[in-house]
């Protein structure tokens, strides 16, 4: 059974940092892309970030170009997103994802992950 587990989530100040860990589990086999998303209070889920392993160009959102940085840890089956100079527009549920489609898009689209963390609280505050 796969399992997308993610950490590091909390509450910070605008202009601080978090680390968001997402640790799979249960598959053997490597995932098209792996993604963070996050949804508002009253937003759509929205893509954050993808690493694409066919060596597409990572995606960032331009909401967060120059503040997050998504990598991977292979040797620890473990996702991050580096969050530095957050705002208070990006309090929101984090998740992460990943998929095992044959083709996807070239930035994350929610339908195209099969696969879902069940989602961590940040929140910012001015």
């Amino acid at each position: 059974q796969v399992r997308l587990v993610e950490s590091g989530g909390g509450s910070v100040q605008a202009g601080g940092s978090l680390r968001l860990s997402c640790v799979v589990s249960g598959y053997t086999y490597k995932f098209t892309c792996v993604s963070w998303f996050r949804q508002a209070p009253g937003k759509e889920r929205e893509g954050v970030a993808s690493i694409y392993t066919d060596g597409s160009p990572t995606y960032y959102a331009d909401s967060v170009k120059g503040r997050f940085t998504i990598s991977q840890d292979m040797a620890r089956n473990t996702l991050y997103l580096q969050m530095n100079s957050l705002k208070p527009e990006d309090t929101a549920i984090y998740y992460c994802a990943a998929s095992t489609g044959i083709e996807v898009s070239a930035r994350p689209i929610e339908y195209e992950h099969n696969y879902w963390g069940q989602g961590t609280q940040v929140t910012v505050s001015s």
